[in-house]
């Protein structure tokens, strides 16, 4: 029986549907360190995580089963992605399941940071009627600044143009502008005319310290800013001073460049204590119906992927999907060199092996091929593909019988 270890208090739907696929589950709150994780991956071949487990290139080489990790996230910063690949481990994410709720929290911040909500209700728990409009604002007429105009970035334009803000955005990649939101060149130009500067980029490392002391410099005064990305893309210093300073009137951050492993622990910052600035401690995504909607999401993805080998949407290896026949199915991701499907097809050909169906998709330096074909395993030719130099993982699943998945040679 497969086995799946999934961290960090996945959504229960997550397990139930990869028991109701056969595979044993066991769930453990709270993240692990690299050797706590590689200790616990001996008899895994699925691992399920979410923004605090580092699987990192050791923890890859370590453990020779397992097959598919699943970040119960949209982001996957915290994989060694080329590992993993380089190991015949497929990876997947959840782009989209959080998308909303994330962009309800940016426009929930963004109004109560504009209207100055936190001062007022702090006055009030200290026992102080501070009744005044200092300071307060409308979001109609005012404009937001958007830096990442991916799924979330986009979502966020359109709903803050529903509530009659002007919207500006700045991506390095050519993106469609939606509704009236208008694309600038530069983020001078943004920092220049927004109110409200809203950061939602990705995890890569070219984003480490993207947003420091000179670009707060350059906001407009009075403005607010927000970070639910990710915690490395700003200096939080820098931030800190120009809160401080008056410069920006307030601020709200949902990441850290440090964050606790779980809940309950203790959280430092010099964030905390300041006027008019929101800390959550990453719950961007965090709502119940978008924890069982990337639980769905990712439990179904990675038991699609050990059961049929289907790769759709896998961040790491080349996607795939072929319509099962209902025969045997041998699954070969392999190095992407010259003359490997001539070779594949020569060894079905050796064993009088007829292919049913058969597909082949590219990534990079790796390849991967499925293929559909009667009694391969009695046929021996299996052995032979295992044998190849450029094979990276030989899997194979019987018609009639559960899938067996044999480690293919090691990868370099």
């Amino acid at each position: 029986m497969l086995r799946a270890l999934l961290l960090e208090n996945v959504h229960p739907v997550a397990a139930q549907n990869l028991r109701d696929a056969g595979i044993e589950v066991v769930e453990r709150s709270g993240a692990l360190d690299e050797n706590e994780l590689i200790e616990s991956l001996a008899d895994v071949q699925i691992l399920g995580i979410r923004s605090k487990t580092q699987v990192t290139r050791k923890v890859v080489e370590n453990a020779p089963g397992l097959l598919a990790v699943g970040t119960f996230s949209i982001g996957t910063n915290q994989i060694d992605l080329a590992a993993a690949a380089a190991h015949g481990v497929a990876v997947f994410n959840a782009p989209y399941s959080n998308t909303r709720s994330v962009v309800e929290l940016a426009l929930a911040e963004i109004i109560a940071l504009t209207r100055r909500l936190t001062v007022r209700d702090k006055a009030l728990h200290d026992g102080v009627w501070d009744k005044t409009a200092e300071g307060a604002h409308e979001v109609r007429g005012r404009t937001l600044g958007i830096i990442g105009y991916g799924n979330i970035g986009s979502q966020l334009s359109v709903l803050a143009e529903n509530l009659g803000m002007r919207v500006v955005f700045y991506d390095a990649a050519e993106k469609l502008a939606l509704g009236n939101a208008h694309r600038v060149e530069t983020l001078d130009e943004l920092l220049a005319v927004a109110d409200a500067v809203t950061i939602h980029v990705d995890g890569r490392p070219g984003n480490a310290g993207l947003f420091g002391a000179d670009l707060f410099d350059r906001m407009k005064p009075g403005a607010i800013f927000l970070n639910l990305s990710r915690g490395f893309v700003v200096d939080v210093a820098a931030l800190r001073e120009h809160v401080l300073s008056g410069h920006l009137s307030g601020a709200a951050v949902d990441v850290f460049p440090t964050e606790p492993k779980k809940r309950g622990d203790g959280f430092a910052s010099e964030l905390r204590g300041l006027d008019n600035v929101i800390l959550t401690p990453h719950v961007g995504g965090s709502t119940e119906e978008a924890q069982e909607a990337i639980g769905e999401f990712v439990s179904k993805k990675v038991r699609d992927y050990v059961q049929t080998g289907s790769t759709t949407l896998s961040v790491n290896l080349p996607n795939l999907q072929l319509e099962h026949t209902g025969v045997g199915r041998i699954m070969l991701l392999h190095r992407n060199v010259p003359g490997v499907l001539a070779a594949v097809n020569q060894v079905f050909a050796d064993h009088g092996a007829n292919i049913e169906a058969q597909m082949l998709a590219t990534r990079g330096d790796l390849g991967y091929v499925v293929t559909d074909i009667s009694d391969v395993t009695q046929r021996g030719a299996s052995v032979k593909l295992q044998e190849m130099a450029s094979t990276v993982r030989l899997r194979i699943r019987d018609a009639f019988e559960r899938p067996e998945f044999p480690p293919g040679p090691a990868a370099g």
